[in-house]
């Protein structure tokens, strides 16, 4: 059986933590029509010196609980400043998450793009 793609949302924007030490989401899916694909991409370009910032990403594989999949510290600056997150194929009802902590320094923006295509079949 053939598998298609049935559609597609972009989410694309910036986000800032509201407070040092405070997770922050930058996007969360909590489930599609049909089983997806989820990937995206956040920019640290704007970390600076005594900055540092936590990312974490998270999966409901049973779709209800979040459970960590990834966690990655980073100190400001940030040599090659644009974190991939490579595509994931979750069920329908499996949830996706992603969050920064800012933990020291001058709170910043980070732009951020995701593509969430939810698949068919034909």
């Amino acid at each position: 059986m053939p598998v298609i793609i049935q559609s597609k949302e972009r989410y694309q924007g910036s986000v800032t933590p509201q407070a040092l030490n405070s997770e922050t989401t930058v996007i969360e899916i909590t489930g599609a029509s049909d089983d997806y694909i989820v990937e995206g991409y956040i920019s640290l370009s704007a970390l600076q010196s005594g900055d540092t910032l936590i990312v974490k990403e998270y999966i409901a594989v049973d779709g209800v609980n979040y459970f960590t999949f990834l966690t990655m510290p980073y100190n400001g600056p940030v040599s090659d400043p644009v974190i991939r997150f490579h595509a994931k194929t979750l069920l329908y009802n499996m949830k996706y998450k992603v969050t920064i902590t800012q933990t020291a320094g001058t709170i910043r923006s980070f732009p951020y793009g995701f593509i969430i295509e939810v698949l068919g079949t034909v």
